[in-house]
């Protein structure tokens, strides 16, 4: 072998042992990014049946090729909880216990697809009604990175409930890097959702979304800040959005304790710290921010400089 290629091969093998930063050597395995990818592109096809295929779908194999794929599907993705499960041990398990807990988490997983169906059902109706250049929920399914990327997150929220270490938040920033958008599979979203154009927007791990709820390009449900770091695990950072809120482009919502009343509508740009009524509008006047019910449009609810 090349002295050269041998030599380098020394440093980066003295890094590794200086700087760390490398996988469990002689010991359990990390999930697999690439294995998790491969999972969630199969369980998009599950989901989205013949959307994500190259041939098209005949009635008369449908039955044997889903059994085919979920078979596929359930044996990889119980290796890649396995794993998960051994880099954060449940403190209720035994070792010798995470192999069937990872089989039975696997199963409960995929007996939940067809309810993640159904509320997905619901956000392409919202996006088809909510977008006039749209030709068809069809299309909105095939060509709209917002319904990859919603559907990544509502199948990884599922994980995440079941209390699974890493692998949630490997599928979101799989679509994350595919779609612009940032969805933390912990945030509680719900049914019929759209994000319109959707590259740039952040949702928080503790964002609560209700239903009917529509975004722009750029929004954030961001926590108030960060300095406290690891304590602030656990407590509630993000936003709430009561139903039938509407958010335009590039609005930044702050803060655990901030909730948007039902049937708001929050202008773009914004920057809004503080919760408002329900049928608040929020934009800005004249260098000013105003909060005015949208049925006494004539006498802001508060009104103050920025």
């Amino acid at each position: 072998m090349d002295a050269t290629v041998t030599q380098l091969a020394d440093r980066l093998l003295a890094s590794y042992a200086t700087v760390g930063g490398i996988n469990h050597v002689d010991g359990p395995n990390l999930p697999s990014k690439s294995a998790i990818t491969s999972i969630t592109q199969d369980l998009l096809r599950l989901v989205f049946p013949g959307f994500f295929d190259e041939r098209p779908l005949v009635s008369s194999e449908l039955k044997v090729e889903t059994t085919l794929l979920l078979a596929s599907v359930r044996e990889r993705l119980e290796d890649e909880i396995l794993k998960s499960l051994e880099y954060a041990p449940p403190t209720h398990l035994q070792r010798n216990q995470l192999a069937q807990a990872a089989r039975q988490l696997g199963l409960d997983f995929l007996y939940s697809l067809p309810c993640v169906r159904e509320i997905l059902q619901t956000d392409a109706e919202a996006a088809f009604r909510g977008d006039p250049a749209a030709l068809s929920k069809e299309e909105v399914i095939v060509a709209y990175p917002f319904m990859e990327a919603i559907a990544v997150q509502r199948m990884a929220h599922q994980l995440y409930l079941a209390h699974i270490p890493l692998l949630p938040r490997i599928m979101t920033e799989w679509a994350h890097s595919r779609s612009g958008m940032d969805l933390h599979p912990g945030a509680t979203i719900g049914s019929h959702f759209f994000v319109d154009h959707c590259t740039g927007t952040v949702i928080g791990e503790t964002a609560v979304i209700g239903s009917h709820v529509k975004m722009y390009q750029g929004v954030g449900l961001v926590a108030r800040s960060l300095a406290g770091g690891q304590n602030l695990r656990g407590t509630r950072r993000h936003p709430t959005l009561e139903d039938h809120v509407t958010i335009y482009a590039n609005a930044t919502i702050v803060g655990g304790e901030t909730v948007i009343g039902a049937h708001s509508t929050i202008g773009g740009n914004v920057f809004l710290m503080h919760s408002v009524p329900p049928h608040s509008l929020v934009l800005y006047e004249d260098g000013h921010m105003v909060v005015k019910g949208k049925r006494e449009r004539q006498s802001p609810i508060l009104d103050f400089q920025i």
